[in-house]
Parts: structure tokens; C-alpha cells; sequence
């Protein structure tokens, strides 16, 4: 059984273009600000909020925990890193207001 998980947390990995290093000191992603049910942005540990592309740009520089890029239809978005564990996905997060 364990081995399906590993199976398939490498099979999701591939799904994302790249997983970025994260700084000692970056921000985890506590909430996601939606509009009309669409994620348009995050909310930081830091209580901040941030938008989509502001997200993937801290991500790639390190400042966001455990997080992935991935892209559909030509955008970019971040994406939880599996992990086998259900509950620390983005989409399992509440939603926000900015």
C-alpha cells in the first residue's frame, strides 16, 4: 500500500514544471482569495495578500513553502507539492476575501 503512495506522489510531481527552493524564512499559504469560485491570488502567513502571478513569482524566488509550479492553458499557478497528505493542499484551504 505504501508503495502506491510513493508511486503516485512521483506520478503528481511530474505534473509540475518545477518545485522551487524554498527560503528559511518564506511565507506558507494559508488561504486562497477567489472570485466567482476562480483563484485569483493567496493569502501569506504574514497575513498579506498576494496576487496569482505575485504568488508564482515569490515562488520561484524561494519565498513560498511547499509549493510547485504548474501551468494550464499558458498561465502559471501554484500547486501543492504531494506529499500524500490530503490536508495541506491548496484546495483544501478556506477562501479568503482581499
Amino acid at each position: 500500500m505504501e508503495k502506491d503512495n510513493i508511486f503516485d506522489s512521483a506520478l503528481a510531481k511530474n505534473t509540475l514544471d518545477s518545485i522551487p527552493h524554498a527560503k528559511p524564512d518564506a511565507k506558507d499559504i494559508v488561504g486562497l482569495v477567489k472570485s466567482e469560485g476562480r483563484v485569483n491570488g493567496y493569502q501569506l502567513s504574514d497575513g498579506s495578500t498576494v496576487s496569482k502571478e505575485e504568488g508564482v513569482a515569490m515562488a520561484k524566488d524561494g519565498d513560498i513553502n511547499g509549493v510547485g509550479i504548474a501551468h494550464r492553458d499558458g498561465k502559471e499557478y501554484l500547486k501543492s507539492i504531494p506529499d500524500g497528505n490530503e490536508n495541506n493542499n491548496l484546495s483544501n484551504l478556506p477562501s479568503v476575501s482581499r
